[in-house]
């Protein structure tokens, strides 16, 4: 492929930039280097603390937040991208949500106010839940109740969309590197074939980090944005299926119209934050094989599948049998994600999603639980219990669930799965919790779970807002 000249739009006009400039670059290196916009701030340069939200204009008028410090040049080839100095008001002063920021005393000391302003901008069009809109924004001033006046009195400036080109394929080459973003599956996979030890790259919330913290420079990457089979996603009448690429924000709204999966939504809800959920993807999570990856314990109790393709064809395999290990995965050197399928519970079905963090939102999950049982009356006909984070890989906790199978679900069943958990799991200890924390709150999460099927009106959960 012949390399082509990496560009985008920034704040409404085309930026073409130099030949050799590294796609690996991040955007906030960009922004506040050669590109000297600097109002948009470097905090964590982890995705945590939102100093650098910037936000993604969509041909379609959508607006999605997302760290600056994780989306690297490459990524954003032939998009928009709009950036704190890009507002502006009708009379070419401050945007009105600039003005009321500074006017309802939200800027504090001022060095999170950029992203703030930036996530204001997109939840004005987006809208949705206040706090949730601000979970991916750390004010270090704790000054959220003028900032809240503000989010509550937002109205969308009904600015156009962006105009964007139709994708094409193209290869960015800088010294020692060479970044492909092809835009059809065969492409895809002939590329991969040939570049075997290529980063694959999608969302780049977790590889990002490899960019951006541990200043990783690599030699090759196959961007999968451009390819429109992995931006699939489609409800049939017995699963969700989802290409590689269907980002969380879009994946959580389908599973809020979905009744069946409303607790994988509330689980969705605090996988990071929107900065986070707008480029994350599931695909993604497994590809990366992450230890703890929120998402996962809930593909392993619905007996997800991920489909994987290469020039050789096409194979399908159960979520937990792709799964092998720390970072580990069944994926072959000539393979790429496709798609994941996770198949609707029965109406019957208990399915419970549980996260216990040390933070409620924008935060990796200490202890990661997913559980369904499969009823027939009150008695388990057949149970799927996995955890994330309490060893090297989400997997499911098969004495767990045989202590459940054939018992009529109470406290006392409840009680002999969690001392049966101690035999499937060994958790580490690390800075999240110890192994002897981690044990005793998956256990705990099962005994809960007799409360929220005997008291389903209780009030279980520690977190709460109040506006």
């Amino acid at each position: 492929m012949i390399a082509t000249a990496m560009g985008f739009q920034l704040n409404g006009r085309q930026v073409s930039l130099p030949p050799g400039t590294s796609p690996t670059t991040t955007l906030l290196d960009w922004l506040r280097g050669p590109a000297a916009l600097p109002g948009t701030k470097e905090g964590c340069a982890e995705g945590d603390c939102g100093a650098c939200t910037v936000v993604l204009e969509g041909a379609d008028g959508a607006r999605t937040p997302v760290n600056a410090c994780l989306t690297l040049l490459g990524q954003l080839h032939g998009q928009a991208i709009r950036t704190v100095e890009g507002l502006r008001g009708p009379d070419g002063g401050p945007h009105p949500i600039q003005r009321a920021t500074a006017e309802s005393d939200g800027t504090q000391c001022g060095f999170c106010t950029p992203g703030i302003v930036m996530t204001a901008w997109a939840h004005a069009r987006e809208g949705g839940e206040v706090h949730e809109a601000l979970a991916g924004n750390l004010c270090r001033c704790t000054g959220y109740r003028p900032i809240l006046d503000v989010f509550s009195a937002l109205a969308d400036d009904a600015a156009a969309a962006p105009a964007l080109p139709a994708p094409e394929a193209a290869c960015f080459e800088a010294p020692g590197q060479v970044f492909h973003r092809p835009v059809t599956r065969e492409a895809l996979l002939a590329l991969r074939a040939a570049h075997p030890a290529a980063w694959l790259l999608a969302g780049g919330t977790d590889l990002g980090l490899r960019v951006s913290d541990h200043r990783e420079r690599p030699a090759e990457v196959i961007c999968l944005l451009g390819v429109p089979e992995l931006h699939s996603l489609r409800a049939t009448p017995d699963a969700i299926e989802a290409g590689a690429a269907v980002s969380y924000t879009r994946l959580l709204a389908l599973f809020r119209q979905e009744p069946g999966f409303a607790p994988f939504a509330g689980l969705l809800a605090r996988l990071g934050s929107r900065q986070i959920r707008g480029l994350g993807t599931l695909g993604g999570n497994l590809g990366t094989a992450s230890p703890i990856g929120d998402a996962l314990p809930p593909l392993l109790a619905l007996g997800a599948t991920v489909t994987l393709a290469s020039l050789r064809g096409q194979r399908v395999l159960p979520v937990a049998a792709f799964l092998k290990g720390y970072r580990r995965n069944d994926l072959a050197a000539d393979e790429v994600v496709i798609s994941v399928t996770l198949p609707r519970p029965a109406p019957s079905d208990i399915f419970v999603c549980e996260k216990v963090s040390k933070r409620h939102d924008q935060d990796i999950a200490t202890v990661g639980a997913a559980f369904r049982l499969r009823m027939q009356g009150a008695v388990v006909a057949e149970a799927w219990l996995a955890f994330g984070g309490v060893g090297p890989m989400a997997a499911r906790a098969p004495r767990a669930e045989a202590a459940l199978h054939g018992r009529l679900l109470d406290a006392g069943a409840l009680a002999a799965a969690a001392e049966a958990l101690a035999e499937d799991i060994a958790p580490l200890s690390d800075w999240r919790g110890t192994a002897a924390y981690r044990l005793m709150v998956a256990q705990g999460l099962l005994r809960r779970l007799h409360y929220r099927v005997s008291q389903p009106g209780a009030a279980l959960d520690v977190a709460s807002y109040t506006a």
